[in-house]
């Protein structure tokens, strides 16, 4: 499977579909999320810790949907160009329930090794997610 096609399926599995399975799947087991944070505020390590942030962002949101707008490869390393829709269904997260549909860019560059992501930097615009719910911040 190429990087390409790994992250296709990452984003489609893992977030159109939302098959938690699949993490195991194609995340190394000494992977680190960049970008992401786990309940001590440090970078996401690992299948387990990525599936509860996994988990909290899907009790949050609702309707979830992730389109690659492009694709830049090289060696071992993907980028991926991505917008991402969804609705705020629970609470959470992004503080109580708005019902509001949301709509943000991002990027992914991952690195991956012997067909499973090693390591990934996201860069997605969740201050303006959290503005479109009324999160007041800072």
């Amino acid at each position: 499977m190429t990087q390409q096609t790994l992250l296709h399926r990452w984003f489609d599995e893992v977030w159109n579909h939302g098959r938690e399975s699949a993490v195991d799947e194609m995340m190394a087991d000494d992977a680190v999320a960049h970008g992401i944070t786990g309940p001590d505020g440090q970078p996401v390590k690992g299948p387990a810790a990525f599936k509860a942030f996994h988990r909290q962002f899907n009790n949050a949101f609702s309707e979830v949907r992730v389109t690659i707008e492009d694709v830049v490869c090289e060696g071992e390393k993907v980028t991926v160009r991505c917008h991402v829709t969804a609705r705020h269904t629970g609470d959470g997260m992004a503080g109580p329930a708005s019902g509001k549909l949301v709509t943000f860019g991002g990027i992914c560059l991952a690195r991956v090794r012997d067909g499973k992501i090693l390591e990934a930097w996201n860069h997605f615009d969740f201050l303006g997610m959290f503005q479109q719910v009324g999160m007041k911040l800072g």
